[in-house]
């Protein structure tokens, strides 16, 4: 999903909770700055429209019809491809596990994890147009296993070679070790599997770090100028991968791993926008779909507008939830006597950041306005980082950026050398400006802004998400729908109550739109639940992943 510029700088929201790196991706729309989400207006609960207009209407009388949208080449084929001879070398295909490289290695937390590669089609309705070659990373099951687990860490963008990696050892408790080979992939145009290539990693550096007012026409402008920046650059180096990396197409891909890793259904947990790339393919197979776990629900009926309502109103709640934690200790920096003083104070300071950089431990890297931002944001993810982010704020009061900056390099994936894991700055808008079509008008979408910044000023967010996209290269090529799923198996579906990222509204629309799913709530903060619930969640998960039992309905941890 995608965001503009706030008069706070990049908020482009990182899309992960994360220990020691992105763990979790959720969605956010492009904004012009810090990765972020994760992903990325608002929903109520059946997901017809959002909690205060957006795309149904809610700026006033402007146009809101949405963006004309392009040719899908994936959601509709004439046969199931599973069966149709036209696809058997790519369902013929068995993944050969092997030892992982030394990229893989030197992010591993966990010892034996090996590594395959397995090929899809480019061009999902023309199978004889080439082929895209997906990374795989498998964790073998310590016991006999049941089958084959395939994970998601969202984004998009996210690379799940990596989050496998880093995350299997603490995520996945022993039980699910035991029964499961855990395995993660790299979906098409991310990372490892042909990753798109945009910026260079200097001029990603000056990408996040400018600072502009996105409510202002010159800021608009400058959103729109790194925008066409960046869509040249991803269609000189990747253009003939770009209209092919909609989610349509990668989740027809993981049928394909599914099959090259010898499972008759598919067992699958996504995280954040893996809910929607999961629920998109439970749509596609709903007959393949077998132990299936979304967590941090994308709402597949939202238009981009819509996402971004949801998301502001999310992070303005996070913001305040985080003041509140922040004043009631002895070390805060923000002295107001409630935590909505406290949010102002917050805001306040980021301001005069944008205004007067503060210097780094690194000379060459004040911490700008934009990177303070995409620094707060990154706590917002994750209640466990909300001490480290007094320490920040701290940290910034007394002039020194230098922990804002280091969290704003983790949400991006910078690394001490200066360059960047991965590609997910620039796979997330190649996914969403595909996925996520947003309101034509710009009339309408500067009305829009407008209101949002005024109804939710701590989240500091502007809905530009069609003006950005317009600069890309490919039209957008999915009409927001419902997914039903008809037939499926039971699917689980968990909300945070005080998810900034992926409103709690959002997994209750999924849960009633799904023809066969039950809702887990998880009342708390942050992004995600499953690994972070106490454990309520996660023995309840995994009884159903292991054992087949069916949650608790209306189960709330």
């Amino acid at each position: 999903m995608q965001r503009t510029r706030s008069r706070r700088g990049a908020l482009r929201v990182l899309a992960g909770a994360a220990a020691t790196a992105l763990l979790v991706s959720g969605c956010s729309l492009l904004d012009g700055g810090e990765d972020g989400a994760d992903g990325r207006s608002g929903a109520s609960d059946s997901g017809a429209s959002s909690d205060g207009g957006s795309a149904s209407g809610g700026s006033g009388d402007a146009n809101t019809a949405l963006a004309e949208l392009g040719t899908s080449h994936a959601q509709d084929l004439p046969s199931d491809p599973a069966e149709d001879s036209a696809y058997a070398d790519f369902y013929g295909q068995d993944a050969v596990w092997e030892g992982c490289g030394q990229d893989v290695l030197d992010e591993a937390a966990v010892q034996g994890l090996q590594c395959a590669t397995v090929k899809v089609p480019k061009v999902w309705d023309d199978p004889s147009a080439g082929d895209v070659e997906i990374s795989l990373v498998r964790l073998p099951a310590t016991g006999e296993a049941k089958g084959s687990l395939l994970t998601n860490p969202g984004g998009p963008g996210g690379s799940g070679v990596d989050f496998l990696a880093q995350s299997a050892d603490y995520l996945f408790s022993q039980k699910v070790r035991e029964n499961y080979d855990l395995i993660s992939f790299d979906p098409r145009g991310v990372s490892r599997s042909e990753g798109i290539e945009c910026l260079d990693d200097s001029q990603t550096d000056e990408y996040r770090a400018d600072t502009y007012d996105g409510g202002t026409p010159e800021g608009l402008q400058k959103s729109l100028d790194w925008m066409q920046k960046i869509s040249d650059a991803c269609e000189k180096d990747s253009g003939d991968l770009l209209p092919y990396l909609d989610t349509y197409s990668a989740a027809r891909d993981m049928d394909v791993l599914r099959s090259a890793v010898g499972d008759d259904s598919l067992n699958y947990l996504g995280f954040s926008y893996g809910t929607y790339l999961g629920a998109t393919y439970a749509d596609l197979y709903p007959d393949r779909v077998g132990r299936f776990v979304l967590d941090g629900v994308m709402d597949p009926s939202l238009t981009g507008d819509q996402i971004v309502e949801g998301q502001a109103k999310g992070f303005q709640q996070a913001t305040e939830q985080f003041a509140k934690f922040c004043v009631a200790r002895d070390d805060c920096p923000l002295t107001g006597s409630t935590p909505e003083e406290a949010t102002k104070e917050l805001t306040a300071l980021l301001d005069s950041i944008s205004d007067d950089p503060i210097s780094t431990k690194d000379p060459d890297r004040p911490l700008t306005g934009a990177l303070a931002t995409a620094g707060v944001q990154m706590v917002m993810y994750s209640d466990e980082y909300w001490s480290l982010g007094v320490q920040a704020l701290s940290d910034a009061s007394d002039g020194d950026g230098s922990t804002l900056l280091a969290l704003a390099d983790l949400s991006a994936g910078r690394q001490d050398d200066g360059s960047y894991k991965g590609n997910d700055l620039y796979a997330i808008n190649a996914v969403n400006c595909l996925d996520h079509p947003g309101v034509a008008s710009l009339d309408w979408q500067k009305q829009e802004s407008a209101r949002l910044l005024k109804e939710y000023p701590a989240a500091g967010m502007t809905d530009y998400s069609q003006a950005m996209c317009d600069t890309w290269p490919v039209k957008p090529l999915r009409e927001p729908a419902e997914v039903h799923a008809k037939g499926s198996d039971q699917i689980v579906v968990i909300g945070t109550t005080r998810d900034p990222a992926t409103p709690y509204a959002w997994a209750k629309s999924l849960d009633s739109q799904l023809d066969n799913s039950t809702l887990i709530t998880f009342d708390g903060d942050g992004h995600t639940a499953y690994g972070r619930s106490g454990g309520c969640v996660e023995d309840a998960v995994d009884a159903y992943l292991v054992d087949g039992t069916s949650p608790e309905k209306g189960l709330t941890c």
